[in-house]
């Protein structure tokens, strides 16, 4: 079974044909996906495909590119709307100094109440981070000498000092697209370092479509393609590069219940 640790399928690329989005992923092998919020706005909808489809469950949260609307969030907001059924995990939410959509500091207030709202509920919390490593850095940092919480670094792509924070303070790493893009030897580098019990793998689709489909709608149903730059990467089988990272899947998101290996 594959598994798409975070899938964008309420975004308005694929509204014409998001069904159809959904039954190639499950004939491709897909058996579990994450559907992740960016925002509040949203999240009907993200909530909305976890319930209407049992091989999704969803996050909730606000995207530091959408923090300049949620100056007034709070982790208890958070917290209220993790108690639906099928939410597993806190965000995507984080630092994007690339862009700057946000101002920085409302960006990091904001980042730190999702960390709060994970370390109440025990939730994983999924981290967007773009050339923003010493400031994350200081506030994963900061935030674990307050009390621990789990964590993803989604879609890493930052820098070797910064994986290595992670890496001492126990946080979970995916692995996207990018990686298996030329270009991107520098990302293959920090792959090789990564814990071995501690990646996944996502398509952060309809974003990064990986290596032969670079250029196309990214889609669940590309996640195999994911896994195997993976294995190629870190030197696994095929079989072993599954097993790893569905162990560590389902380790980070405890909230999923794991099928029965003889189902």
């Amino acid at each position: 079974m594959l598994i798409d640790s975070h899938v964008n399928l309420h975004a308005p690329q694929f509204d014409e044909d998001r069904e159809e989005v959904i039954a190639r992923a499950r004939a491709a092998g897909v058996g579990l996906m994450i559907e992740i919020s960016d925002r509040l706005a949203t999240f009907e909808a993200t909530h909305g495909l976890a319930m209407a489809h049992p091989e999704i469950w969803c996050t909730v949260g606000v995207h530091p590119h959408e923090a300049r609307h949620y100056e007034d969030l709070t982790d208890d907001r958070l917290v209220e709307l993790s108690a639906r059924p099928r939410v597993v995990g806190i965000g995507e939410c984080g630092l994007d100094f690339h862009y700057d959509f946000s101002p920085r500091d409302i960006q990091a207030e904001v980042f730190r109440r999702h960390v709060s709202a994970a370390r109440l509920t025990g939730l994983p919390l999924v981290i967007h981070t773009r050339e923003a490593d010493a400031e994350m850095a200081a506030i994963l940092r900061e935030e674990q000498g307050r009390g621990p919480f789990k964590f993803l670094m989604h879609c890493y792509t930052s820098g070797m000092e910064l994986a290595e924070t992670a890496m001492e303070l126990g946080g979970w790493f995916s692995v996207s697209g990018i990686a298996s893009f030329k270009a991107a030897e520098d990302v293959r580098q920090v792959i090789r370092a990564m814990p071995a019990d501690r990646i996944i793998v996502e398509t952060d689709c309809p974003y990064l479509a990986p290596t032969p489909y670079r250029g196309r709608r990214n889609e669940p149903a590309y996640v195999g393609r994911v896994l195997e730059t993976l294995a190629e990467v870190r030197g696994w089988s095929m079989e072993e590069a599954d097993r790893r990272t569905t162990d560590a899947f389902f380790d980070l998101f405890h909230a999923v219940p794991r099928p029965d290996a003889a189902s």
